[in-house]
């Protein structure tokens, strides 16, 4: 019988994209690369490239991607129109927000892996022609909530909510109160902000309602 090859059997598109995200997430963006998960996986350089999408642009794809199948799978039509876009687009900030590295690596590059656009734009344009709107409009709808929501994830900081708060306050709290009398005067309306989720929930539901009235 023929042997299967141990790098074949440990460096699978899962296994390299759970290792990038570790890697980015443990040691920073700049540290990502084929070779840091061919070491971290004890496999070649070539598997991980060749396995990995050849190049930069296609392993972040394939990192991306490997978010996107924890997507929820809704289809057009099975839902009201607002409620399936709010779950779509909260379930797609919560990915990405849980691996900021990964939204700020990949910078202007599109996000065209097949998961993602199976489970997000596809299905989501469909409802927003459902709703009726045009396909211009429900084009045009997607990439504004879209943008929305990747640029919170990757801007608001709450991985790690103590520490963030420990240095928002810090830095208020240096700032001369003649200067900046609202940002020095109110400690813990700011820095209960810096860390929520609550802005990109009550902005995306802003974005669901004016899209809403624009239908009718």
């Amino acid at each position: 019988m023929p042997r299967t090859s141990k790098s074949l059997e440990e460096a699978t598109p899962e296994a390299i994209a759970r290792a990038g995200l570790e890697i980015i997430e443990s040691r920073g963006a700049s540290q990502l690369s084929f070779r840091g998960i061919a070491t971290h996986l004890k496999v070649s350089h070539t598997t991980v490239v060749r396995r990995g999408g050849g190049d930069l642009s296609g392993l972040l794809d394939l990192l991306s991607d490997h978010l996107a199948a924890n997507l929820p799978e809704i289809t057009p039509g099975s839902m009201p129109w607002a409620r399936a876009t709010e779950e779509r687009f909260v379930a797609w900030y919560t990915l990405t927000a849980a691996h900021p590295g990964l939204v700020l690596l990949r910078g202007t590059r599109p996000l065209l892996g097949p998961r993602l656009l199976k489970r997000l734009t596809e299905p989501q344009v469909a409802d927003n022609l459902l709703l009726g709107l045009t396909v211009t409009d429900a084009f045009h709808a997607y990439r504004e909530m879209y943008l929305y929501t990747l640029g919170c994830a990757a801007l608001v900081e709450h991985w790690d909510a103590k520490e963030v708060n420990s240095r928002t306050r810090a830095s208020l709290a240096a700032l001369d109160p003649e200067e900046f009398p609202l940002l020095s005067g109110h400690f813990d309306e700011v820095t209960a902000l810096i860390t929520a989720d609550a802005p990109f929930r009550d902005g995306l539901r802003r974005l669901i309602d004016s899209w809403a009235a624009t239908a009718e």
